[in-house]
């Protein structure tokens, strides 16, 4: 009596197990991402201006028209030009210098874009090639794809910048010509045509209708829309985690998902305010496509979509719930489940995505570990799962 009585006083004294979720240690893949919303926009646009004062024809195109380098946009009748003084004329013909010196320099700099383009295609082609024999991992031949396509943005840039500097040197030289004609006392040129320096769209109309114009005036904006780059506000605590080539997908936009990389940073935040009413310094981050054209055509200026920035992927990495790991004395621990009793194991881990958390040792594939461990379970506690 006494050995059985002993027996049902210690099952009465025994802690009552604790009930708990649990989640297995898989392998498979992960990424670690930041999610914002974003904004197409095209990258190089041009405001075309009138060469000269005079009066103006009506423009004859709409916005989304296609232009041509050279295509002829509007007429200007010139003013009769007063008689130029040596500084004024002067000025003009600095003007007409600075234009040609910038057009040089421009050239010099798609040159030096050309060769850094052929250098990354050529490093993409040979991490192409290796990669039937598996000397390169996917991660490598990713990340040298998104090289090779920013150098490839900058000499599309830079074209555009050659073109536009062309045609700004026509135009000094075309009010230099008009001014010197009537200083001369020769008769200036009746009609002053106004042509498209780019090959591209009309994306604005700023003076459309005929009328009085001004030297410098605006007239229409123009620019390329097969050049479309991607504008994203990051929080500045996230922009510090980006750098340029790194790897962003497009999504939400209402067609395939795109895959862009990383141009440029902007080092000056700014603040702005959440939907929530919450003052937030955010920073602008430039990223450049790289799916092929094909993919995105039906993209234009100004289309929302969301943006992925892939801090941090792997096709294969062993992993378990974030919620299941906690700090014990400065080191990640989870509690294994054996025999219906809580184990305390010390693990190292790696990155996390908030929900999964790589695990580099400490654990195996297929263990059963504690979703959400308690401030009350310890080492050696009985359990039982829900």
């Amino acid at each position: 009596m006494a050995s059985v009585a002993a027996i049902v006083f210690a099952l009465i004294l025994r802690p009552e197990a604790v009930w708990v979720d649990l989640a297995s240690v898989e392998r498979g893949p992960m990424e670690v991402t930041i999610l914002e919303e974003g904004k197409t926009r095209v990258k190089d646009r041009y405001l075309i201006s009138s060469p000269v004062a005079g009066y103006i024809h009506r423009v004859q195109l709409d916005v989304g028209d296609a232009v041509i380098p050279g295509e002829l946009l509007t007429f200007v009748d010139p003013t009769p030009a007063s008689i130029l003084d040596a500084r004024t004329r002067a000025e003009a013909e600095a003007r007409a210098a600075a234009a040609q010196a910038e057009l040089q320099s421009i050239q010099q700099k798609v040159q030096a874009a050309e060769a850094d383009a052929e250098f990354a295609q050529n490093e993409y082609q040979r991490l192409l090639a290796l990669e039937e024999s598996r000397f390169v991992s996917t991660e490598q031949l990713q990340q040298a794809k998104s090289t090779a396509a920013r150098p490839q943005a900058i000499l599309r840039s830079a074209r555009f910048d050659e073109e536009v500097a062309a045609h700004e040197l026509a135009a000094a030289q075309t009010r230099l010509q008009i001014s010197t004609a009537s200083s001369n006392g020769q008769k200036p040129a009746e009609r002053v045509a106004v042509r498209s320096p780019v090959n591209g769209a009309v994306l604005a109309l700023v003076h459309q209708s005929e009328g009085v114009i001004q030297a410098g005036e605006a007239i229409l904006e123009v620019g390329d829309p097969g050049a479309l780059e991607v504008v994203v506000e990051v929080l500045s605590f996230d922009a510090v985690k980006l750098e340029p080539g790194l790897g962003v997908r497009l999504s939400g936009w209402g067609g395939p998902v795109l895959e862009a990389t990383v141009r440029r940073i902007e080092p000056i935040g700014f603040e702005d305010v959440s939907a929530l009413g919450v003052e937030e310094q955010r920073v602008q981050v430039i990223a450049d496509m790289v799916s092929p054209r094909e993919q995105w055509r039906q993209l234009g200026d100004g289309y929302r979509v969301d943006a992925d920035f892939i801090l941090w992927q792997s096709e294969d990495t062993l992993q378990v719930p974030t919620s299941a790991i906690f700090e014990y004395n400065g080191s990640s621990a989870v509690f294994m489940v054996e025999s219906e009793t809580a184990r305390r194991r010390t693990v190292t881990t790696g990155p996390s995505n908030g929900l999964m958390t790589q695990v580099t040792q400490g654990l195996q594939e297929g263990v059963q570990v504690v979703r959400h461990p308690g401030r009350g379970l310890e080492d050696g506690d009985q359990v039982r799962v829900r």
